[in-house]
């Protein structure tokens, strides 16, 4: 079935289905990695698995920007495709590597400047410092295999090709959990290097995945003229997304900092949360990923109705899958938590936080799927303000408040967040289907 076929024809929900489950098992395959890197760094040392809650805000600002390029180029080749301009889809893929390099080094110089800086800023451990350095430096100055990776896999699934990414996932996910606990431990001769062991897993999986997309995913630099308007294209698209990402960065950070205000065993808890939450937000990230092209092909083309349904569509699967979340943070938060830490009180404060965080999975489908809808149809006001009201608004303001009435207390900033989130999400949506170009569009 070619693109026009999949993406302007074809029964939506036979649509998601058919390009959800390859996104959601490669994500599958990167949560039980990130689960897998916990569950090593954890049984090495305390401090490491301190260290990675920290540096997730960092890695979190790492993909936001190779993940929003690649989402940039490929919304704009969406658009072009859903128009018949396959060769300008097709150029605008070619900027894709050469962008991703210069923003690689970009990254890797200024991360490996500051790093020291930013894990004194978040602890006073010096065994905690020494991780977070060796540890960021490692997985930020060698992340050229996570950018390119991340560009040429988004050009592929312009295309509708989902099963060439889900491999390179899957390649590169096995590669970091075959090489943590041997380079973490030493394992077979290899030299013992605890955390950087852990980061150096890290990067080769990432490597491993870009090699498998790099043929399909590659094409040839358009004439050198067109780069200025092709990359501002690209970022006016891939912005909301990065924005949305980064902000990611900035709440995470925001709430380490608060948390720390109790103790590293609060900032520990919230990093085990995240690692959980990557595992039960597959479905949701699956839908964000499938409905971009399918969306932004529709609204190129006048199909409204058909964008609705795909977005109607993406949020029932998001609410009935992440269901499974908020029962399992409601029922097993004690033993989830045992899968990392020994720690009674990372125990005791993540048991009670889980059980809480539980209550927002659902507003929160609601709450990510929005921006994404927006950002698809070119609306990237609206994408970045619910982004930025979600983050930088809510999150941060609102775990201080809370924390100024104890640590149980602070827990409550997620369902809240989630739910005014949602509802500013619903008032825009209402409005956008009064525009005149919708209104046409679903008057034809």
């Amino acid at each position: 079935m070619d693109t026009n076929e999949l993406l302007g024809k074809e029964k939506i929900s036979k649509v998601l289905l058919k390009l959800a489950p390859p996104v959601m098992l490669a994500q599958l395959i990167q949560a039980l990695y990130n689960i897998v890197d916990s569950f090593f760094v954890g049984r090495a040392s305390d401090s490491g698995l301190t260290a990675l809650s920290i540096i997730y805000p960092i890695q979190l600002l790492m993909i936001a920007f190779a993940v929003g390029t690649g989402v940039g180029i490929n919304t704009a080749m969406a658009a072009k495709l859903g128009t018949g301009g396959t060769k300008e889809a097709d150029e605008y893929a070619g900027v894709g590597t050469p962008l991703a390099v210069v923003m690689w080094l970009l990254f890797a110089a200024v991360c490996y400047a500051i790093m020291p800086a930013y894990a004194k800023m978040s602890t006073d451990s010096p065994a905690v410092i020494a991780d977070v350095i060796a540890y960021g430096r490692i997985v930020c100055v060698f992340s050229f295999g996570l950018f390119l990776e991340s560009v040429w896999t988004k050009i592929l699934q312009a295309h509708g090709d989902m099963k060439t990414p889900m491999a390179a996932q899957i390649i590169g996910a096995i590669t970091n959990i075959i090489l943590d606990p041997l380079l973490i431990f030493g394992m077979f001769g290899l030299p013992k290097m605890g955390i950087s062991g852990a980061a150096a897993a890290t990067v080769a999986g990432q490597i491993a995945a870009a090699l498998v997309v790099m043929k399909k995913g590659f094409r040839r630099s358009p004439d050198r003229r067109k780069y200025p308007a092709y990359i501002k294209r690209i970022f006016a698209l891939g912005t909301p997304n990065i924005l949305m990402q980064s902000a990611y960065t900035f709440y995470i950070l925001g709430l380490n900092l608060i948390l720390s205000g109790f103790s590293d065993q609060a900032v520990t808890a919230l990093g085990l949360y995240y690692k959980w939450q990557t595992f039960f937000f597959i479905p949701l990230g699956a839908m964000q990923t499938c409905i971009v092209p399918v969306i932004s092909f529709n609204y190129a083309a006048h199909n409204i109705e058909r964008c609705k349904k795909t977005l109607s569509a993406s949020v029932i699967f998001g609410i009935a899958l992440m269901s499974l979340g908020t029962l399992c943070f409601a029922v097993i938060p004690e033993q989830m938590l045992r899968v990392f830490s020994s720690d009674e009180q990372v125990v005791a404060i993540g048991t009670f936080g889980l059980r809480i965080i539980g209550i927002s999975f659902i507003p929160m489908v609601t709450s990510l799927i929005f921006p994404v809808f927006f950002q698809a149809v070119g609306s990237s006001v609206k994408s970045s303000l619910l982004t930025v009201i979600r983050t930088v608004i809510l999150f941060v303001p609102l775990g201080y408040i809370f924390s100024r009435f104890g640590l149980e207390r602070f827990w409550l900033t997620f369902p809240v967040t989630e739910i005014i989130t949602t509802t500013v999400g619903f008032i825009f949506y209402h409005r956008f289907l009064k525009t005149p170009y919708v209104q046409k569009g679903l008057d034809k």
